[in-house]
């Protein structure tokens, strides 16, 4: 079996060919990434649910907007929370803090189980997502052999973007190689 080269904590960002309506012009953190499959969440996809009216505790450390995310369809009724926490656990400390679990950098999985209290002064942002997206064995490796997807650099801002509509075309253009063209690409290429 090949190796899978991990790409834990990197942004998918659908091609203009990526015909799938769950994933068009869509931006994946991915969470997890091995020779089992892959785990993460679109980023742009807010829906009109407030954080507040479905898990009220967490909705004072929730990001702008304060709304509920797609996070992709798998799951829709669970809930994931992403947290940047700026510098990661406080300068000396080597353990992970208590509710939260980094997954690549200062972004973390949220325990929305536990008070918010416990993170409240920790969380540099916050958002929730309802389901996730989800590949099993090869089937990522294969949709990227495709040329469904370009995987690039994630940045913590992307977790927290307050424009999740322009992040496509943001991520894409802030690329120092050809896939800054690509963000000019229209949403009808027929108009072309």
């Amino acid at each position: 079996m090949t190796e899978v080269s991990s790409l834990t904590g990197r942004l998918l960002v659908a091609t203009p060919r990526l015909a799938d309506p769950n994933f068009e012009r869509s931006v994946v953190l991915l969470l997890d990434h091995d020779a089992q499959g892959s785990l993460g969440v679109v980023l742009n996809r807010p829906t009109p649910v407030g954080v507040g009216d479905v898990l009220r505790p967490w909705a004072a450390l929730a990001g702008m907007p304060q709304v509920v995310f797609q996070g992709g369809p798998v799951s829709l009724d669970s809930a994931l929370g992403l947290a940047v926490v700026p510098g990661g656990p406080r300068a000396g400390e080597n353990t992970e803090l208590l509710g939260w679990r980094r997954v690549h950098g200062a972004i973390g999985l949220v325990d929305l189980e536990a008070p918010p209290e416990l993170l409240a002064a920790e969380l540099g942002s916050l958002r929730i997502f309802a389901g996730y997206s989800g590949w099993g064995p090869g089937q990522l490796e294969k949709e990227l052999d495709d040329g469904a997807w370009y995987v690039v650099e994630s940045e913590p801002g992307d977790v927290s973007s307050p424009a999740p509509e322009t992040l496509w075309r943001s991520v894409l253009r802030r690329q120092r190689s050809e896939l800054a063209m690509v963000a000019t690409y229209p949403d009808d290429p027929s108009l072309n």
